[in-house]
This record gives C-alpha cells, sequence and structure tokens, in this order.
C-alpha cells in the first residue's frame, strides 16, 4: 500500500475521541423526556461532525443504537443510511423516523443494496415507490411488487406495465396487485405468461350489466341521431350488449361468422379471410390481427365467446390458423388444452368486455379523426395522449 492511501485511511480514534462518540450516542438516543430539544439538536450536530472522521465501526454502533430512536436528530440518520450497506441496515430495516423526502434522498444517493432494503419497507408510500420504480432495478422493483404493504400510483403502475414488456417477471406480480386498473391489465396481457393471461382474463373484465342499464336510452337517443357522433359512438361500442356485426353479413362472401371459420378451416386463413373474420365478429382489422397472430392462443378463446360461437368453432379456428390439436406424440396438443379451457370459464359478458376493450384500446385510439377532432375542441395534444385510457393502452401495446 502506497504512503498516500495509508495517510488517508481512517486513523484508530484515540481513548477520548471513542469515548465522547459513545457519550454523544448516548445524548441523542435518549428519550423525549430526559432532554430538551435544543440539546439534543446540538449533541446531534457535534456527532455529525465526528462521524465524518471515525471508522465504519463507529458509524455501525451509532447506526444501531439509533434504529430504535425515533426522536434521533434526523440529518444523522440521513448520513448513516447513505454510508456503506453494513452501516445503514439497522437503520433502513428498523428505523421509523424517515420520512418519505429522506427515503427518496437515500435512495437516489446510494446502492442497489439500500434500496432492496427500502422496497421491503413497511408503509411506502407513492412518492417513495416512484422514486424505486424510476431507478428501474429489476431486482428492487422484485422486492417492491412483493411489499403488500407498499402503495403504488397510477403513473407508478403505468410505468411498470411498460418496462413488463422486457422484464416478464413483474407480469405475474403485477397481475396481483390492487392497484392494477383493467386498461393497465388488457395491455399487460399480450407479452404476459399462459398463468397471468387467464388471471386478467378472469379478474380483471367487467359483465357491464349496470352500465348496459343506465346508458339504454342513450342507445335510443344515438340510433336517433344516426350514430352521428363519433366520440359517443365509440364509447357506446364498448357498453352495448351486442357483439356482432350484423350490418357486414350483407357484404360479405360468407353468409355468417360460422360459415367464415367452417371455410377457412378447410382452406386456411388468408389476410382477406382474416379481415372477414373480423368485420363478422364486430372488431377492427388491427384487433383482428393481433387476435389471430398472437402466440399464446388465449384471444382466440375470447373471440370464440364473446361473439357466441360454440366449442367446436374454437376448434375450426385453431385448424384454420394450421395450428395442431396433438402432439407428435399424439397427445391433446397442451396449448389449445389451455385456450380450450378458457372458453370454458369466461363468461360471454366479460368475454365480451375484454374483446371490446381491446378493439377500443388498439384501434379507436388510431384515429386521426377523434383525436383531431378532441383537439379542434381544445383538448391539447399531450393531454389526449397522456389522459385517454385509450391511447395509453395502445402505446403500451404498440409501443410509442
Amino acid at each position: 500500500m502506497s504512503d498516500t492511501s495509508q495517510s488517508s485511511a481512517p486513523k484508530p480514534p484515540s481513548a477520548a475521541q471513542d469515548a465522547l462518540v459513545r457519550r454523544l450516542i448516548d445524548v441523542v438516543a435518549m428519550p423525549g423526556s430526559r432532554i430538551a430539544p435544543q440539546d439534543r439538536s446540538m449533541a446531534g450536530d457535534i456527532l455529525l461532525d465526528m462521524l465524518l472522521h471515525v471508522t465504519d465501526r463507529e458509524r455501525s454502533l451509532c447506526a444501531s443504537r439509533l434504529a430504535v430512536c425515533r426522536d434521533a436528530p434526523r440529518r444523522v440518520l440521513r448520513y448513516l443510511a447513505q454510508c456503506s450497506f453494513a452501516v445503514a441496515r439497522p437503520l433502513l430495516e428498523e428505523s421509523d423516523a424517515f420520512d418519505a423526502c429522506d427515503l427518496v434522498e437515500i435512495c437516489q444517493n446510494t446502492t442497489v443494496e439500500h434500496r432492496m432494503v427500502v422496497a421491503r419497507r413497511r408503509n411506502l408510500c407513492v412518492t417513495v415507490t416512484a422514486c424505486l420504480a424510476q431507478v428501474g432495478e429489476a431486482v428492487v422493483v422484485r422486492e417492491l411488487l412483493a411489499n403488500r404493504n407498499a402503495s403504488l400510483a397510477e403513473i407508478t403502475v403505468d410505468r411498470l406495465v411498460a418496462v413488463s414488456r422486457d422484464e416478464p417477471s413483474f407480469c405475474a406480480m403485477l397481475a396481483d396487485r390492487t392497484e392494477l386498473r383493467s386498461s393497465h391489465a388488457m395491455a399487460m396481457f399480450w407479452w404476459s405468461d399462459t398463468a397471468t393471461r387467464r388471471k386478467i382474463l378472469t379478474r380483471q373484465a367487467a359483465d357491464r350489466s349496470e352500465m348496459i342499464s343506465i346508458c339504454s336510452d342513450v342507445f335510443e337517443m344515438a340510433a336517433a341521431e344516426g350514430w352521428s357522433d363519433p366520440v359517443t359512438r365509440k364509447a357506446l361500442q364498448l357498453i352495448e350488449r351486442r357483439q356482432r356485426n350484423r350490418a357486414a353479413i350483407e357484404r360479405s362472401p360468407y353468409d355468417s361468422l360460422e360459415g367464415a371459420l367452417a371455410i377457412a378451416a378447410a382452406e386456411g386463413v388468408d389476410s382477406e379471410t382474416a379481415l372477414e373474420i373480423g368485420y363478422l365478429a364486430g372488431i377492427k382489422p388491427v384487433t383482428a390481427a393481433k387476435i389471430l397472430s398472437d402466440r399464446g392462443g388465449e384471444g382466440l378463446a375470447v373471440l370464440c365467446k364473446a361473439t357466441g360461437l360454440k366449442r367446436e368453432y374454437l376448434r375450426m379456428l385453431w385448424t384454420a390458423l394450421r395450428r395442431p390439436m396433438e402432439t407428435a406424440a399424439g397427445a391433446p396438443d397442451p396449448a389449445f388444452a389451455v385456450v380450450a379451457e378458457i372458453y370454458e370459464v369466461l363468461s360471454v359478458a366479460k368475454a365480451q368486455t375484454t374483446l371490446r376493450y381491446w378493439n377500443w384500446s388498439l384501434s379507436a385510439a388510431y384515429s386521426p379523426r377523434a383525436l383531431r377532432q378532441a383537439q379542434d375542441l381544445g383538448a391539447p395534444a399531450n393531454e389526449i395522449t397522456e389522459y385517454s385510457t385509450s391511447q395509453r393502452t395502445a402505446r403500451l401495446v404498440f409501443g410509442n
């Protein structure tokens, strides 16, 4: 070791220094009934100055003593919490004296080990959890999502759902959070694993019965106006009871959705057939393409259940997409077994809600006319992008 490094290393404390540090720790650790706040504050200032010049042994002693002292000077606690992890750990694990600003400062100026302990703390507020999510360390976020005593703001969930596309381990944990909204879940569905997809489909979709009842007269008003208002039409399409597009049958080369699937099962699905299936099912081309091209296939179960197709048509659609019904060994294909189970457990109402949510967020969100109309009415472009649920969901699914 060079002379320079030797001279910069902390010197062992003298007996007087060691005794003074311990006495000052005793003073700042006293209960409030025994010491005036002014005296504690002065002792804390002196102690902090001395802690800057001692070794981690003395800092660790101080941190351990003050971890259970709620009245300890906060400046001393913040300093110790930003020291080496060995020094800071007892404070981060046990001290109740830190407020949200303290914890944010600690998270911003320390290591991943410090942040992991903070992520496990009880009763973390949205300010601290937002900071931890913003740093973006996967191991820290997993600790945070596992902490049921941590509160997540909606904007933090937005961020984590977006990140979960590239960090699949977040999906299942987010699906178990009470802060997850339907818009988050329906976006995250497309890159989630099989178990998480099933959870999203069975937990997040609503049956719309109350909305249908309350808005029944609005349907009549919109029909009387010839469905001329695109904003109202778009919203009511999400609520209405009927799924299939009956008007599309008149223009289709097929006599029904069932007929289209029967022919597709025999001849396969090409781009024109996919478009017709989408139109007959009452969904836009981008939604149909997303469902038909999805690797997992659970969306096929949603499509069939929502449109009232019998279970044999799910099998036809699976076959039409040239997906195997059996493995090479002759056993039932496990992927189709999962899709068939989703079809059985999902109610028609919830399947319709899911399908319409996808259609609403993945297609209508990209309508230039809707964006222009909102801007013409005075809505700033950034507000349309940030506050429209369909816009946010579309960006999550398709990216920016």
